[in-house]
């Protein structure tokens, strides 16, 4: 049987970067789906202003 290292630094962080990441795409495909659902979005204005494609 293998020995199993304890979790040093690098490996945390690589971690918590991996799960930051993965909520983060949810976050954004979350507010993609909300700005396409309310037409009458607060950000509707800003958008035709910045010329935002959604």
């Amino acid at each position: 049987m293998p020995q199993m290292y304890p979790l040093n630094w690098i490996s945390l962080f690589f971690l918590f970067t991996l799960i930051f990441m993965f909520f983060n795409i949810i976050f954004y495909f979350q507010i993609l789906y909300t700005l396409k659902q309310n037409k009458n979005f607060k950000l509707n204005n800003l958008n035709k202003k910045m010329n935002w494609k959604w």
